[in-house]
């Protein structure tokens, strides 16, 4: 059979089947907007090659899942693409197990310059009225945005760390995130 002439969605069938051929010919089509989506995210060329190769391994393992309804396939190779970058950044980015940040959250403009007590003492209440938008989360968001941005896992980490769908773990962080804003909105004013 000659797979160069097939449809994306009929490759994407036969890898289903297990066919390597397809997937060659899936690979040879949208290796280079892969690697190139990877580099522009990256910066660096190493990086965007495993990449390249980590989407091509998805979408072999994964290609059930794949919905025409959904989107194209170029459409869901690029998004493979562009989270698998996304999550290389994040995970070089992740602090260390053991030096994450603590909810005594820093304010920088304070160890920029030499502050007043003026200044020292509006840190300090913004600090405190953080700390009490988080606490009063449920639980479950206060979690996750704690996993999230203090201690540097990504959604998918985050989902697998907690037993969680991955979809369920998204949900708590944007619902997390609304509630933070509406009740830190006169502070983010400033």
């Amino acid at each position: 059979m000659d797979f160069s002439s097939l449809e994306d969605e009929n490759l994407i069938e036969h890898i289903i089947g297990g066919q390597t051929e397809a997937l060659g010919v899936l690979y040879d089509r949208y290796s280079r907007m892969v690697f190139s989506l990877a580099l522009h995210i990256t910066g660096d060329a190493a990086k965007a090659e495993e990449i390249t190769l980590d989407v091509f391994t998805r979408i072999w393992e994964k290609a059930s899942t794949y919905r025409a309804d959904r989107a194209k396939v170029n459409t869901w190779i690029t998004s493979l693409a562009r989270y698998r970058a996304i999550d290389v950044l994040r995970r070089e980015k992740a602090r260390p197990e053991g030096h994450s940040v603590r909810l005594e959250l820093v304010d920088y403009e304070l160890h920029a310059s030499n502050p007043g007590p003026e200044r020292v003492a509006a840190s300090a209440i913004r600090q405190q009225r953080v700390r009490e938008a988080l606490a009063s989360l449920p639980d479950d968001q206060r979690t996750v945005l704690e996993l999230a941005y203090f201690a540097g896992l990504t959604h998918q980490q985050i989902a697998e760390k907690l037993g969680l769908p991955l979809g369920t773990a998204k949900t708590r962080i944007r619902l997390g995130l609304q509630k933070l804003r509406r009740a830190l909105e006169d502070l983010l004013k400033d």
